[in-house]
């Protein structure tokens, strides 16, 4: 996912100047850019975008020093099985998820693979003028 992600943000930076490009995404892409990072990885052995760190270590490992850091809060973008393994380990303190108006038939399931039962108190719901409705969650504790 990172190639695509890092290739997509960087070439929104680079359409700002271009007149012909009416694009509204750059002060989210200069965010992205600009926010310090960290892929997780098994393959790659650095990164080519600036902020950004590799992570290689075990995933409990990683994201508890992360969480033990001080900072602000820690925003996962990823793929399903990478974010089934966060919501498996009970890494997620908080899930904001958005459900669109479309049927596709197929796709992967963030919530696939659960070694139990997970339960949620929903702390948020926004309904958008797209009709996505955006939720806000939190994981209840035992």
């Amino acid at each position: 996912m990172t190639d695509g992600f890092i290739s997509y943000w960087s070439d929104v930076m680079t359409k700002r100047d271009d007149p012909s490009s009416i694009d509204r995404s750059h002060a989210f892409a200069k965010k992205m850019i600009d926010t310090p990072k960290i892929v997780f990885t098994k393959t790659l052995k650095k990164s080519q975008w600036p902020n950004t760190d590799i992570a290689t270590g075990d995933l409990t490992d990683e994201i508890s020093k992360l969480k033990n850091m001080n900072g602000k809060d820690i925003i996962v973008y990823g793929g399903a099985s990478f974010d089934s393994s966060l919501i498996r380990a009970g890494l997620i303190d908080e899930f904001h998820l958005f459900i669109n108006p479309v049927a596709i038939g197929n796709g992967m399931t963030i919530f696939k693979d659960l070694n139990k039962i997970q339960k949620f108190n929903l702390v948020k719901s926004v309904t958008f003028e797209s009709g996505e409705v955006g939720l806000h969650y939190e994981p209840k504790r035992v």
